[in-house]
């Protein structure tokens, strides 16, 4: 009998080409990195050009430079990439009647039609080959709305009904289409809210978690964005290969109520 221990599983995105959005840092670096453990080529596409680099350099993969709210830059793209993972977005907190037009409109930009100009741009390479993934990240605020984020919610709504086209069309030709949904994400966007909210609001950190940011949580904490990315590298598996038009709920409890 060998003495050896067990050996770990080879790398299952051998050969794979993935896209991941936004990539430079947060959730979208944290799943550019696992994807590439898994054995995938990684391009890391970001408005943050030096992030990028640093990312891609550091998982072996490349960096796009690339601001995705610039759609006329998008239309006639093509991508040959087996896995898009549509990540990138921003956040802005404004009462409706304060909103300002520009902003819900960028927000839109980057958050709904970005994806689906890449989605188009990777789907005839995906369907040519009988394989593919699209994974869209979404968010709590996918499936449940809170006050003053009109277009964050908006642009998620839209991309919640996007996958799901996706899903339809896509399915005869080996591709799928998912949503992953988590709550608040331990980032540094999120970091920076919770220290400007305790100040504000003359609370310690972990009040404003528990009492603010995660008052509609079950679980009080943030989710770390290694959680999300081991979410991404499910749906690439070949497990997840009847999962498709769905979503992948990470919110700690938040839409059960």
């Amino acid at each position: 009998m060998s003495s050896a221990g067990p050996t770990a599983p080879p790398p299952h995105l051998g050969g794979r080409r993935a896209l991941v959005t936004g990539g430079a840092s947060g959730i979208g670096a944290a799943v550019a990195c696992r994807l590439a453990a898994a054995g995938a080529h990684v391009v890391v596409a970001d408005v943050d050009a030096a992030g990028a680099q640093g990312v891609a350099e550091r998982i072996g993969g490349e960096a796009w430079a690339v601001d995705l709210s610039d759609l006329p830059g998008l239309r006639e793209l093509r991508l040959d990439v087996d896995i898009v993972v549509n990540n990138a977005g921003i956040q802005h907190v404004s009462p409706v009647h304060e909103f300002d037009p520009e902003r819900f409109s960028l927000i839109l930009r980057l958050m709904l039609e970005a994806p689906f100009l890449l989605t188009r741009a990777a789907l005839p390479a995906m369907y040519a080959r009988g394989w593919g993934r699209i994974i869209n990240i979404s968010s709590a605020h996918g499936l449940r709305a809170s006050a003053f984020k009109s277009a964050y919610v908006s642009a998620k709504h839209g991309l919640e009904g996007l996958s799901k086209v996706v899903a339809l069309e896509a399915a005869e030709h080996g591709v799928t289409s998912n949503c992953i949904n988590p709550g608040y994400v331990r980032t540094p966007l999120v970091e920076k809210q919770v220290a400007d909210q305790a100040r504000v609001h003359d609370l310690s950190e972990k009040d404003v978690l528990s009492r603010v940011l995660l008052k509609n949580s079950a679980i009080k904490r943030l989710i770390e964005p290694e959680e999300v990315a081991a979410a991404a590298a499910y749906l690439c598996s070949d497990d997840a290969a009847y999962m498709t038009g769905t979503n992948m709920v990470l919110d700690g409890g938040w839409s059960a109520r």
